[in-house]
């Protein structure tokens, strides 16, 4: 492994921000660090850079113990939330900052700077100031400032948390983009699902100081290892059970029950494509329909409690007060121990994906 970390602890008083945190990351990899606010993910990137020093524990980069190294001699780049360019100093200047430190020689900052300009786009915009530069820019400005020096290691702590909704999604896929060029090991912090998922080669899930689950996007969200990570990745519905659903009378007591939208098929009782899984179906009635952009989110009351689920807006309309025929073909079932899928007993050989 190219970057490790191995029996990290870091508390700050009571609290304990790294609890026997343990992973492995392969060169070259982009990988998110995810987790809700205040679950220690910014102290663990900023223990690998040497900002922060851990309780007790290892951390190693190309296979070389870096504890007692400073931060200043560890060969990381780091991109920070608020972009942290000087603002007083040039585009130019601002990439070429790292280099300077270096003492590199001239030609050599102007040759480096200016194959990142021209690597992030910005060419023509050298002799600009942050303040004249847009936030997409000014973030492209950071991301070419920390990677001028030739990192070993790049870390971005919530690198779009700054910027606007339409340009922080074009930003993700620039960001991949840039990464792959330049082959360089990356590390980011979110907690916005949905970047890590579209953004990261793997995913470490932390909660409260503690490694959940680290994984590639699709085996954390098609295989949860633990009831937060089921909870947390995806939208889902918390039941207390599933008592009163055909199909599930095997679920022993005490386990509670997550149910995601692509858990749940809500069909009308004509609809003959699923005309092979009315034994196993429950009667719903629509309660809200939310558009949400490209499908419909349907809520539905069954059995009692709410279930939500995902209409293609291809699919014939429906209203509030329709009553729908509801199929729960999946769920998750969870306790302290950990978590497990459960598929409906009843649609043994029944592929309702592929429907």
């Amino acid at each position: 492994m190219y970057v490790e970390m191995k029996d990290i602890c870091k508390k700050f008083g009571d609290y304990e921000a790294a609890k026997q945190i343990n992973f492995g990351i392969a060169q070259g990899k982009l990988v998110a660090l995810l987790g809700p606010s205040g679950s220690g993910k910014t102290t663990i990137l900023r223990m690998l850079a040497g900002l922060e020093q851990q309780d007790s524990g290892d951390v190693i980069i190309e296979g070389k113990v870096v504890n007692d190294v400073p931060a200043s001699e560890r060969g990381i780049g780091f991109v920070f939330q608020n972009y942290a360019l000087f603002r007083y100093m040039t585009v130019y200047d601002n990439i070429a900052f790292g280099l300077k430190v270096q003492k590199a020689d001239k030609q050599r900052i102007h040759a480096r700077v200016m194959e990142m300009i021209s690597l992030i786009g910005l060419e023509g915009l050298e002799k600009r100031y942050p303040n004249q530069l847009s936030g997409g820019q000014r973030q492209r400005v950071a991301f070419a400032r920390a990677i001028a020096p030739n990192p070993q290691l790049l870390l971005l702590d919530e690198p779009f948390a700054a910027i606007d909704a339409k340009v922080r999604k074009d930003l993700r896929k620039w960001l991949k983009d840039m990464i792959q060029k330049v082959g360089i090991t990356s590390i980011f912090v979110t907690h916005d699902q949905e970047e890590a998922v579209e953004v990261a080669d793997d995913i470490i899930i932390i909660n409260e100081g503690k490694l959940e689950q680290m994984g590639s996007p699709i085996t954390i969200y098609k295989n949860p290892k633990t009831p937060f990570v089921a909870q947390f990745i995806g939208t889902s519905t918390i039941l207390e059970n599933l008592s009163g659903f055909k199909g599930y009378g095997d679920i022993p007591e005490g386990k509670k029950v997550i149910v995601r939208p692509e858990f749940v098929e809500a069909f009308k009782s004509d609809n003959k494509k699923f005309a092979n899984l009315m034994d196993a179906v429950e009667e719903g009635v629509i309660e809200n329909v939310v558009f949400r952009g490209s499908y419909l989110e349907l809520t539905l009351s069954v059995n009692g409690v709410r279930l939500t689920t995902n209409r293609s807006l291809e699919r014939r309309h429906v209203d509030i007060g329709e009553k729908m025929c509801v199929l729960l073909y999946r769920a998750y079932l969870f306790d302290e121990e950990g978590a497990e899928i459960r598929k409906n007993q009843l649609l043994k050989g029944i592929d309702v994906e592929a429907l």
